[in-house]
C-alpha cells in the first residue's frame, strides 16, 4: 500500500463528514461553494471534498455570519486574508532565496566606518581610506590655568 500525503489542503471529506465537521448543514455548504466562499476540490464525479484548511474557513465563515458580517463582508475578508497569507509565503521564500544568493557569495557586501560614524559601501576587495591624524584629548577642568 503506498503512503499517502495528508497536509491542511488535502481533500478528504464528503460534503456530511465537512458539513459535521463545520457544525453547518450540507445546504449551506453548497451555498457557500455557489457564491465562491469556499472552494472544495471536486472528484471526477464532481463530488465535492473539502480539505482540513476548507473546514477551517467554513468555521470562520460561520463565526463572521453570527457576528453579523454579510456574505460580501466574508467574501472580502477571506479574500484579504488569502492575500496576505500567499504574501507572508512570498516573503518567506524570497527571504530563503536571499540568504542561500548571499552564502553563496561571500564578500559580495563589504562596510566601513565613516570619519562621522556613518556607514559606508565598499566594493570587495577595496580598502578603507585610514587617516594619520592624531587627536589629543584633555578632560575639562575647574581651573582657569588648564584653559
Amino acid at each position: 500500500m503506498a503512503s499517502m500525503d495528508v497536509d491542511q489542503d488535502t481533500p478528504l471529506f464528503a460534503i456530511a463528514a465537512a458539513a459535521e465537521l463545520a457544525e453547518l448543514h450540507p445546504q449551506t455548504l453548497r451555498q457557500y461553494d455557489r457564491l465562491g466562499l469556499v472552494e472544495p476540490t471536486r472528484t471526477a464525479g464532481k463530488s465535492r471534498r473539502y480539505s482540513l484548511r476548507d473546514i477551517a474557513q467554513l468555521r470562520e465563515i460561520a463565526r463572521l455570519s453570527a457576528e453579523g458580517v454579510s456574505l460580501e463582508g466574508i467574501r472580502r475578508v477571506l479574500s484579504l486574508e488569502n492575500e496576505a497569507r500567499a504574501l507572508q509565503q512570498r516573503v518567506r521564500e524570497l527571504e530563503s532565496a536571499l540568504a542561500d544568493a548571499l552564502l553563496q557569495q561571500p564578500g559580495r557586501r563589504v562596510f566601513a566606518s565613516g570619519a562621522n560614524g556613518e556607514v559606508l559601501s565598499m566594493r570587495a576587495g577595496a580598502r578603507a581610506e585610514r587617516r594619520n591624524q592624531m587627536v589629543v584629548w584633555r578632560p575639562w577642568s575647574s581651573s582657569s590655568e588648564d584653559r
